[in-house]
């Protein structure tokens, strides 16, 4: 990976969701813009905020996606991000940082 680049890993794959009070909502369901979460598998030397395997939330229409080994990635830029989930804060925190 290049400067602030960070590659990564898209969590589940887009079909029906359940709401919040358990409504199947389908694929085709037509829907505002919408933020994806993914995992991050790689960073670049550049990149400050993010680890690897922090969970981050990014605009899904802001992405160049890559193939490498079968499986499919998301390229972007530190400052696409929208907020990070990071497991590694100490107790206490809400390791949510947006």
């Amino acid at each position: 990976m290049l400067h602030d680049r960070i590659l990564v890993s898209l969590e589940g794959e887009p079909g029906e969701r359940r709401s919040g009070g358990g409504i199947v909502i389908p694929a085709t369901a037509s829907v505002g813009k919408r933020l994806s979460w993914g995992e991050v598998v790689a960073t670049g030397p550049n990149v400050r905020q993010v680890q690897m395997g922090d969970r981050v939330l990014f605009d899904p229409a802001d992405r160049a996606e890559v193939e490498l080994h079968s499986k499919d990635y998301v390229l972007l830029r530190e400052r696409d991000l929208h907020a990070v989930a990071a497991p590694r804060v100490e107790d206490g925190q809400t390791g949510l940082y947006l």
